[in-house]
């Protein structure tokens, strides 16, 4: 079997919303298709979402709606990246605490689906 593209794909009732974030989140483009929509990087699709009406907003860590996927992104420039992701409309679920060695920062996209903002420590 020869896997051509791996996408991974959102369940959202906004598709605009939510393909317009991981769009610029990916520097990337957003193809249209009715109740689908693709994220486009560099021509290669990345991740889609689907119109879900019904979707229910995951509740992180442990609600009753809880994740069922999400994305860690490793980042070159984390605070450029936090700003970027903010400005888009993410919301921070999980700070990094001073003094902890953590090397990730859990937020939300529009839709409520979780995703991490990774780093290297060099230490």
């Amino acid at each position: 079997m020869q896997i051509i593209h791996q996408v991974v794909v959102f369940d959202a009732a906004d598709l605009t919303a939510e393909s317009a974030f991981w769009a610029e989140v990916l520097g990337g483009s957003v193809e249209v298709d009715d109740d689908w929509h693709m994220v486009l990087v560099d021509g290669e699709p990345r991740i889609g979402v689907q119109l879900a009406p019904n979707h229910v907003r995951p509740e992180w860590p442990d609600g009753v709606q809880q994740q069922q996927i999400h994305l860690d992104l490793y980042v070159a420039d984390f605070p450029a990246a936090h700003e970027r992701v903010m400005a888009l409309g993410a919301q921070v679920l999980q700070p990094v605490k001073d003094g902890e060695s953590n090397d990730f920062q859990v937020y939300a996209d529009p839709a409520g689906h979780p995703f991490c903002l990774c780093w290297f420590n060099k230490s």
